[in-house]
């Protein structure tokens, strides 16, 4: 596991440096890995894949059809997650132009996601990859979320929740560990410093036993992800700190 967590950090490096042809090497074997796993993982591995063939110019097509048929053979295979699998497959088939049976494939998860609740709390994504950010946000949409702003370094970060605490909102803090100018360790501790109640997910490819995250955690952070994650990860991580926020 710490070898794939160090070539999954090592990928996401490659791709940030535009290093398009070594990230999506690493991002394929990872992918290979989960498939054989048969774990939801894959789809993310192969949807980054994706991204570094579009990075390059070239098509991408056989990496989301792969990303496509593995959500769709996880919707028929666990049905806790099929609602969440349904819905990354549309998606994956929409970008493939598809839009006939992304349509049809969304009508489906409707038939498992429960009711949304309209009253969202606002959320604040910070993390320094571009990749990151942008599925962050669209699970994110998945799950009823529309009030979501993002940064993308501790500097800004702290800004713009900073003001947002002013403004007497209680937003929820998806916060990346590692970032250029400030890491995730000082940025939590400054924003709890300020509001001790501050709903703050750390996300992270670190274990959760490195001395860091446990400091962070100690700091009070409501939750914790690992890099890779699921929708269903996030999901859980949401919704454990929606139950322990103080309103």
């Amino acid at each position: 596991m710490d070898k794939d967590l160090e070539k999954f950090d090592l990928a996401c490096t490659y791709l940030k440096n535009d290093q398009n042809i070594s990230a999506h090497n690493l991002f394929m074997d990872l992918a290979q890995k989960e498939m054989k796993q048969g774990n939801f993982k894959a789809g993310v591995y192969l949807i980054l894949a994706s991204e570094c063939k579009s990075k390059q110019g070239k098509d991408n097509k056989e990496e989301l059809d792969l990303a496509a048929k593995h959500y769709l053979k996880m919707a028929k295979k666990d049905g806790t997650n099929s609602p969440y699998a349904y819905q990354c497959a549309a998606r994956c088939f929409l970008k493939l132009g598809h839009v006939d049976r992304a349509m049809k494939i969304s009508e489906e998860a409707k038939k498992f996601m429960p009711k949304i609740i309209e009253d969202k709390r606002p959320i604040v994504i910070v993390d320094d990859s571009p990749a990151i950010l942008l599925r962050l946000e669209n699970y994110l949409e998945q799950l009823g979320y529309k009030d979501i702003k993002k940064a993308s370094n501790g500097k800004s970060a702290l800004t713009l929740v900073t003001k947002l605490i002013d403004d007497s909102q209680n937003p929820v803090i998806l916060l990346d560990m590692k970032m250029p100018d400030i890491t995730g360790d000082a940025v939590a501790k400054k924003l709890l410093e300020k509001k001790p109640d501050l709903s703050i997910i750390l996300i992270t490819a670190d274990e959760k036993s490195d001395p860091k995250v446990r400091k962070t955690i100690g700091f009070g952070s409501t939750a914790f992800i690992q890099k890779p994650f699921t929708l269903n990860e996030l999901k859980n991580a949401l919704d454990t700190t929606e139950q322990n926020s103080i309103t």
